[in-house]
């Protein structure tokens, strides 16, 4: 079996198909962390792009 920390409260669970919110403890936790996701508070780190069409149109 095996067991992770909840990304978001830290409790532990079980990594199994029984765990529908793997690896979130909770559907509840699992929403607090979509909502950071959705406010921006977390990011993917990248470089700027490299083909002029994904440029805005005024840097192009």
């Amino acid at each position: 079996m095996t067991v992770v920390s909840c990304p978001t409260c830290g409790k532990k669970v079980e990594w199994s198909a029984k765990n529908a919110f793997r690896p979130f403890c909770s559907e509840r936790c699992k929403k607090i962390d979509l909502g950071a996701w959705a406010e921006e508070k977390y990011t993917i780190p990248g470089g700027p792009p490299t083909d002029p069409q994904d440029l805005p149109p005024e840097d192009r």
